[in-house]
């Protein structure tokens, strides 16, 4: 048996769409990575004398009003999702895990002031918390990244609060607390290994969730300066021209859907494998 039949047998047994989500996500972080080495222009070179070419010949996706190529626009724009949404994912994953352990684990008053503030935030409109927060601190990549996580970290508490307390009233965590553990190594020990499942599908469905956040941001004038490559910059850079050089929109909103469908694939593998579905 060849070596790659058996890197590849454990592949063939995951589901299509599955495999074809995780190849886009792979594909697209891989131009986050390498875009200065596959773009055939610059990103920002400007040439007037080209402008609204459609695509075609020399550009392939055509170019925009400035002349500048799209291809290599669209391409540059992946690092710039790419910073943030990973970014703001791990960090809501990972504050949103230790809440919800927390809050469910423990219960009582903490459970219920936690919650209630949970419950503000996701009722506070995400928009204008994005506009207080960029006003406060300016507009930078770090400022994104903590606005994302924000919104998402309160998604992320739900799902590991209900999951623990479900765990909570198994017998294997009853017979923790009769052994006298503490409650952070009932916790971290007994709980989480058990909830692991829920915090790994929160973790693939929020990056999604953050892919389209930070594009809907950038969009809003709240992300990257304008001018950026970044492809919600560039959609609201271009969307006055949509009727008369459509490729200018749709080429970065295509990008943008493609990896958010991409995550959404895996997610819902990672769902159905937690409830035991086929």
């Amino acid at each position: 048996m060849s070596a790659i039949s058996i890197v590849l047998r454990p592949v063939a047994r995951l589901p299509v769409a599955s495999v074809v989500g995780a190849a886009v996500i792979a594909l697209w972080a891989a131009v986050a990575l390498l875009w200065p080495h596959l773009v055939p222009y610059a990103p920002d070179r400007q040439r007037p004398q080209d402008r609204f070419l459609p695509p075609g010949g020399e550009h392939w996706l055509g170019t925009d009003q400035f002349g500048r190529d799209v291809l290599s626009r669209t391409l540059a724009g992946a690092r710039p999702v790419l910073e943030v949404a990973p970014a703001a994912t791990a960090l809501a994953v990972l504050a949103g895990t230790v809440l919800g352990l927390v809050t469910g684990g423990v219960g009582g008053w903490l459970d219920d002031m936690v919650m209630r503030i949970v419950d503000a935030v996701v009722v506070f409109p995400a928009v204008i918390a994005a506009v207080l927060f960029v006003a406060l601190l300016g507009r930078s990549t770090p400022v994104l990244v903590l606005v994302i996580a924000a919104a998402l970290t309160t998604l992320v508490t739900r799902s590991v609060r209900a999951a623990t307390l479900v765990e909570r009233e198994k017998p294997y965590v009853e017979a923790a607390r009769l052994r006298g553990e503490p409650l952070w190594s009932l916790l971290g020990r007994e709980i989480l290994p058990n909830v692991r499942s829920t915090v790994y599908v929160e973790a693939t469905s929020r990056l999604g969730d953050a892919v389209f956040a930070a594009a809907t941001l950038s969009f809003l004038g709240l992300g990257q300066p304008p001018g950026s490559p970044e492809w919600g910059a560039t959609v609201a850079d271009n969307r006055v021209w949509l009727s008369n050089a459509p490729w200018t929109v749709l080429a970065p909103a295509l990008a943008i859907v493609s990896l958010v469908v991409g995550v959404a694939l895996v997610a819902d593998t990672s769902r159905r494998v937690q409830e035991g579905a086929p």
